[in-house]
């Protein structure tokens, strides 16, 4: 009975996403459509888009996992996820959003006038996208897996699918009110479900911890992991940096109409984001006490429902919990699958919609065989090195191209190599089976704290060493970017100060 019930919430899900998909359909006709839908797209349906695809199988399984393996430490991952946000706001979401580019790479190649940063981006947009992807498919594979019992391929193949389906049919536009509609279905499933859970908690005489792990679990840095403060530290230092630096999420700025409604997206995000993250910990703390053989496995939040409540009522708890975990999968892969595809259409084929088109297929064949060939790692964990790519990366170049005018086209090629290559070095050490104990393991487990210095030293000195490659336009570029656009600077608004 249990598995009609999985069964029939992964078929709602999936029919929802091509309903709502289709319906965006009708309403996408330009390029501007599949891109960026058209730059219309309001602050509160943005910011629930946002949170849709941002929450990925990461934060709706993943935190609860490592936070019932781990403890207290985990914490940092939902408070640096929802905090680079706040990053983010300061920084870079007006900026970015006036400078009118499309992608990454449009952003890379206006501000510094070369081709050379443009591919090197567009490189980094696609790995990081494919690297975020492959973890979605695999989880996909496990939901599945768990519920009904098919091998883990078939869930991951199905994801795939659908979001390919999605994101050619549609593009930005279609996608955008199906990961609006996720969000609002992730937070339900996780909340309703945790009202049942705590009610079953408290009738069975709100048991606490056991002594052991109300010392090795509960307070942070206690645990049983190698090299524990440099991990966190890490942690938190690829989790507050590499927000900015993920492709699908900077995208959706450009579909905001200006700089003022992207500040005012970023603030929504943040507080969808922090109601979203008050639950997963719950789960992870309820696991440690009802399910602690669950060590290591993204499977707790699946898992409780059966088994604090079960009959049917746990039944129906748990497929709306597959139902959350399914719509985590379909709109975080949406949002990567836009993102990687707009850069292959337009750096690799020819731009257009067919080209966009096509780079949808391409965008999802890649991780989709990763997912099935390569080894399993708690999702969390693979999702944190994303982050850790991104801050390593784009991180700086965002940074510094909008707030300092004299980086140059030079320095910002060599800090992209260097700090992105470093960081996928250790990226695929990790994931290929490479050393995880020890201070070499958990620099490569973590490698942020030391390639994010690396990447911003490297891009601030060769820009200083090579002044004659400071973009001539530069001045040009930077009042566009922090200029207000309701100030018409032909009508006398804005006047530059005489000396």
């Amino acid at each position: 009975m249990s598995t009609a019930y999985g069964m029939t919430a992964v078929v709602l899900v999936v029919l929802a996403a091509v309903l709502i998909g289709a319906f965006g359909i009708r309403l996408s006709r330009t390029t501007s459509d599949f891109y960026v839908a058209s730059r219309t797209v309001s602050p509160l349906w943005n910011a629930s888009a946002i949170g849709g695809e941002y929450l990925s199988a990461a934060s709706f399984l993943g935190i609860a996992g490592l936070i019932l393996t781990y403890g207290a430490d985990m914490l940092w991952l939902p408070v640096g996820w929802t905090g680079g946000y706040l990053v983010l706001l300061v920084l870079i979401s007006a900026p970015l959003r006036r400078s009118g580019a499309y992608t990454l790479p449009d952003f890379a190649e206006a501000r510094l006038e070369s081709m050379a940063v443009r591919r090197v981006a567009s490189v980094l947009v696609v790995l990081i996208g494919w690297l975020y992807l492959m973890p979605q498919f695999q989880s996909a594979g496990l939901v599945l897996r768990t519920v009904t019992g098919a091998p883990v391929w078939v869930g991951a193949l199905l994801v795939a699918v659908v979001v390919a389906v999605n994101v050619m049919s549609g593009g930005m536009r279609s996608i955008t009110f199906v990961q609006a509609f996720q969000y609002w279905l992730k937070l339900t499933a996780l909340a309703v479900p945790l009202v049942f859970l705590v009610l079953a908690w408290r009738a069975d005489g709100s048991p606490g911890l056991s002594a052991h792990d109300a010392v090795t679990w509960a307070l942070p840095l206690s645990g049983d992991r190698e090299y524990g403060l440099y991990s966190t530290y890490s942690l938190i230092l690829a989790t507050f940096l590499g927000t900015m630096g993920l492709p699908h999420v900077l995208v959706r700025f450009y579909t905001n109409p200006d700089g003022r409604a992207a500040r005012r997206t970023t603030l929504v995000v943040l507080s969808l984001l922090g109601a979203f993250y008050l639950l997963p910990a719950l789960y992870g703390a309820l696991g440690r006490i009802y399910v602690p053989e669950l060590e290591g496995s993204d499977t707790v939040v699946l898992t409780l429902p059966g088994r604090l409540i079960g009959g049917v009522a746990g039944d129906l708890l748990t497929a709306l919990v597959t139902a959350g975990a399914f719509a985590a999968f379909l709109s975080t892969s949406s949002g990567l699958t836009v993102s990687v595809a707009g850069v292959i259409g337009q750096d690799l084929l020819k731009g257009g919609v067919r080209s966009f088109r096509t780079a949808a297929v391409l965008a999802v064949i890649v991780p989709l065989a990763l997912a099935i060939g390569a080894r399993t790692l708690p999702v969390a964990d693979v999702v944190g090195l994303a982050f850790a790519v991104a801050a390593s990366s784009f991180c700086p170049l965002l940074v510094l191209g909008i707030w300092w005018r004299r980086l140059t086209s030079a320095g910002a090629t060599a800090g992209l190599l260097t700090g992105g290559g470093l960081a996928c070095a250790a990226v695929l050490t990790t994931i290929g089976g490479g050393p995880h104990t020890g201070l070499t393991g958990a620099l490569l487990a973590q490698p942020a704290a030391w390639t994010v210095p690396i990447a911003f030293t490297v891009m601030v000195v060769v820009s200083l060493l090579t002044p004659g490659r400071i973009p001539p336009g530069v001045a040009r570029t930077m009042v566009r970017l922090h200029t207000p656009e309701n100030l018409n600077l032909d009508r006398g608004d804005w006047r530059p100060r005489h000396t």
